[in-house]
């Protein structure tokens, strides 16, 4: 009996002290990154301005969910192939369902401290599309004519 008491108290401590965001979500996410066309060139910085990333559409990419305490992180996406336009976006984290969890489990550990340290508290879009329109001076002028293929 007293094993499972042991067992009982060890769990509660457990809930307590962590984080449910970190721990269901994790302190990374992958994304997938696509572009139309497929095959453009793929840079992804960091809000440091740092570069995370480098390849080619599409990508999964694996990206770091915190910057610092109570602070998300945020990417800036480049792409670019000949022929296209340049694109470039931002991907910026909302605030986890899994971090509410935390008021509801009684986690004020995990709320306060846990998971605003590790990041597990946000979360980013599962995917990152990018249309890339084609160059003005590749199509003749005409950025709606259609390419003509022989």
């Amino acid at each position: 009996m007293i094993r499972l008491s042991q067992a009982a108290a060890a769990a509660a401590v457990v809930v307590c002290l962590s984080g449910c965001a970190s721990i269901f979500n994790g302190t990374t996410q992958p994304v997938v990154f696509s572009s139309a066309p497929e095959g453009a060139a793929l840079t992804i910085t960091n809000r440091a301005g740092e570069a995370v990333h480098t390849g080619t559409t599409p990508s999964t990419v694996t990206l770091k969910r915190g910057a610092g305490y109570f602070k998300s992180e945020a990417y800036t996406v480049n792409m670019k192939k000949d022929g296209f336009a340049d694109a470039s976006q931002h991907v910026d984290s909302q605030v986890s369902g899994w971090y509410v969890a935390n008021i509801m489990l009684g986690g004020l550990l995990g709320m306060l401290i846990v998971d605003p340290a590790s990041g597990g508290m946000y979360s980013f879009p599962d995917k990152v599309q990018s249309t890339l329109a084609p160059n003005v001076a590749s199509t003749g002028g005409n950025p709606a004519a259609p390419a003509t293929v022989k």
